[in-house]
């Protein structure tokens, strides 16, 4: 329980901070599988409604407005639909955009509303996502794979999934899928190399993101983040993994 209103207490501040904006990173990958937004697109059309779970700072859900008649993304922390709000206020008020505070475990909409669901690396209900999708409805996710920045796991002995087997996630889920009624579920996954520029680049994203947790609460933690950076920095710069998993199902 106290680990859970921990990462409640982090996703408040950093939600009404920054939201999941990561575009000032100077990072770049080799091996990406995927834009998952792109293929939520590819499955949407125009004159579609579509739910994304977990839309953190609203900042996916607005670069892709003209994907659908009307967009709703919804997440469990105020802070972060507080950025949302911003963003799309700031964003010239699209009017087909909309954003709400709310569970997912507890979708507020009525049955069969949205013909596209998505979620990015946030939990979702799969009986909930089965309830308010249409006939023939699709939903997307994209999940961060337990050995996402293994090294880092490994650099400072804690991490979100680190001694937990690669696939325990995506099994789980897609067994959750099937009891909840969808079907033609399938599976992609991949490994990509991450290269940051600098390590403020780093630190941005360690005091951003949950990838090890209560970072900086340790007096090793600045050691340690010094010699990783030293025994990971090539000439491309500071290296690590990104590892992700998505999952399409049908209702």
């Amino acid at each position: 329980m106290k680990k859970k209103m921990d990462y409640t207490t982090f996703y408040e501040h950093i939600g009404r901070l920054n939201g999941w904006d990561f575009s000032s990173l100077k990072v770049t990958s080799e091996g990406i599988g995927w834009n998952f937004y792109e293929e939520v697109t590819r499955c949407t059309q125009p004159s579609d409604l579509l739910l994304d779970i977990g839309t953190g700072g609203g900042e996916a859900v607005l670069s892709i407005a003209d994907a659908a008649l009307l967009l709703v993304g919804i997440d469990l922390s105020r802070g972060m639909i507080e950025t949302a709000q911003r963003n799309l206020k700031a964003s010239g008020s699209r009017s087909n955009i909309r954003f709400v505070h709310m569970n997912a475990e507890q979708l507020t909409f009525p049955d069969q509303f949205f013909n596209v669901v998505s979620s990015r690396h946030c939990d979702f209900c799969a009986t909930e996502v089965f309830r308010v999708l249409a006939d023939g409805g699709e939903f997307l996710t994209q999940q961060v794979s337990e050995h996402d920045k293994y090294n880092l796991s490994k650099a400072f002995d804690r991490g979100q999934s680190l001694g937990v087997q690669p696939g325990t996630l995506m099994e789980r889920y897609k067994r959750e899928l099937r009891e909840a009624g969808f079907q033609d579920i399938e599976a992609y996954e991949y490994n990509a190399t991450e290269y940051y520029a600098t390590p403020d680049d780093l630190l941005f994203l360690l005091t951003h993101a949950p990838i090890i947790p209560d970072f900086g609460e340790k007096e090793s933690d600045l050691e340690r983040f010094q010699q990783f950076v030293e025994h990971n920095r090539c000439d491309k710069g500071i290296r690590t993994n990104s590892a992700r998993f998505m999952l399409s199902a049908r209702k």
